[in-house]
């Protein structure tokens, strides 16, 4: 019989055999073949009730903005655009009904984000995503598109049995007036979105004369092809996948937001006599757009639509039950029905929704101040840089500028400038003419900038170090309203 000791001292000596790696074996059906997992069709089925309804008039309400708003006219006065809401690239000016906002004003576009993100919260923290759910653009198109699916090829049960079926003449003909319906609602979306960046009458008479330029077209066409790709074909992907907002909208949320929610201790064990008010029909997840069953729980995919509270009502009529089963809840409420509690009241003033109000109050009322209180004047002075200065022969100094004055009234207005310094002696070219004097009256056109050449002379005595402080008055004449900016004048050591 063999040393024991021996065995075990040539097995430590000899090398380790290589380790074969361990298989695992993962169904062909997880991945579709290939590295991802091909997507699962969503068929929604039809449902009609309260929630569908009011999701109905959302819809309405929100296209007919969308493409009747470029539409609407303004009066501005003359030579003015009167459009009620335009974005004038080529005049560089942003029209909302009264308000025109300059380019130096876009903090008033950064305003605007802001109190929608903020609003985007408030709302979210009070009834979830109901955003996402009635007004998103994403659910507007996609549920557009949806029923002109629905009216072209059939409601559920007849769309899969569709597109199960071979090639005919009947799909064909089905097939092709659904995509044209597409293309034309995702063409009418493209021209309406340039309506807002384009006078609406004069865009129809370029168009007419073939006088629209191309980049204009390619707006047209890249707003039409992603409308008919994203609302068409990749639907709940877009929320799933593309959206960043189910990604942190959790965040907003809290134990008394509302959401919708399956009432767990009533309705399991679930199917057809076993105890619960659930029968296991399966409708709720036949209704919803993104294709998830919301007896699992809160999910990032689902939208807050509420399709499947009219779904499941509906069954709970049927079969004599309370309806509700699938609701818009909150967590403190589940949480008392689970332990047999009083249902608790749902509580809007809260401290994250105090916050929030709080937050939006601040801004809008900062941002209606500052529209109140913008001045109508603006007054811009650069120092020319070459040459810096000018000794005339009696040895005065002589410096150059170039004096910008913003009039946003629709007429012209005289202006008086003047300097800081009393004994500056100005001097303006104006055409053939020239205006000098230790002010000078200039005239402005309206809602634009008038740009002057104004030199400045003074005695160099006057000036006893190479740069003195000198400041530029604007004065209105009529109301005598004032603007100044400061600059420097300068003279040789």
């Amino acid at each position: 019989m063999e040393d024991r000791g021996a065995i075990k001292e040539a097995d430590r000596a000899a090398p380790a055999a290589p380790r074969k790696p361990k298989a695992t074996t993962v169904p062909a059906e997880v991945f579709g073949g290939g590295l991802y997992k091909t997507r699962d069709k969503v068929y929604c089925k039809s449902v009609s009730g309260t929630v569908r309804r009011w999701k109905w008039i959302a819809l309405s309400i929100l296209l007919g903005i969308y493409y009747i708003v470029p539409f609407l006219r303004w009066d501005r006065g003359p030579h003015a655009p009167d459009q009620a809401i335009l974005m004038d690239m080529a005049g560089r000016r942003g029209y909302f009904l009264w308000i025109e906002i300059w380019p130096q004003e876009v903090y008033y576009l950064t305003g605007v984000l802001i109190l929608s993100a903020i609003g985007l919260f408030l709302v979210t923290s009070l009834f979830g995503r109901v955003w996402c759910g009635f007004a998103c653009p994403q659910t507007v198109w996609t549920d557009l598109f949806m029923a002109v699916e629905r009216a072209i090829e059939g409601d559920r049960a007849q769309r899969i049995k569709l597109d199960k079926a071979p090639m005919s003449v009947s799909k064909v003909v089905r097939k092709s007036a659904k995509h044209t319906a597409w293309i034309a609602i995702s063409l009418a979306t493209g021209g309406a979105w340039v309506l807002y960046f384009y006078d609406a009458p004069t865009f129809f008479r370029d168009l007419a004369a073939f006088e629209v330029s191309n980049a204009t077209l390619a707006m047209i066409a890249l707003f039409t092809s992603t409308t008919y790709l994203l609302a068409g074909w990749a639907r709940e992907q877009v929320c799933t996948y593309m959206c960043p907002w189910p990604r942190f909208q959790s965040a907003m949320l809290d134990e008394q937001s509302l959401v919708v929610t399956y009432q767990k201790p009533r309705g399991e064990p679930r199917g057809k006599g076993k105890g619960g008010d659930c029968v296991d029909c399966s409708l709720c997840v036949q209704v919803c757009p993104t294709g998830i069953d919301i007896r699992d729980g809160q999910q990032m995919e689902c939208i807050g639509c509420g399709l499947c509270i009219d779904a499941c009502n509906a069954v709970m009529k049927k079969i004599d039950k309370p309806v509700d089963l699938i609701a818009w809840s909150t967590v403190t409420a589940q949480q008392a029905l689970e332990a047999g509690r009083e249902k608790p009241r749902f509580r809007v003033i809260r401290p994250r929704t105090l916050i929030y109000a709080s937050v939006l109050v601040v801004v809008s009322v900062a941002m209606a101040t500052a529209l109140a209180l913008r001045p109508t004047t603006g007054l811009t002075v650069l120092r020319d840089r070459a040459p810096l200065f000018v000794t005339l022969s009696d040895g005065s100094i002589r410096n150059g500028y170039t004096v910008k004055i913003l009039n946003k009234v629709r007429e012209e207005r005289p202006y008086t400038l003047t300097t800081t310094a009393p004994d500056a002696h100005l001097s303006v070219a104006l055409g053939d003419l020239s205006v000098e004097g230790q002010s000078v009256t200039l005239s402005t056109k309206p809602d634009t900038v008038s740009t002057f050449r104004v030199y400045v002379t003074r005695a160099r005595s006057a000036v006893p170090m190479e740069s003195v402080p000198l400041g530029f008055i604007a004065t209105e004449a009529d109301t005598g309203a004032r603007t100044r900016t400061d600059t420097v004048f300068l003279a040789p050591k």
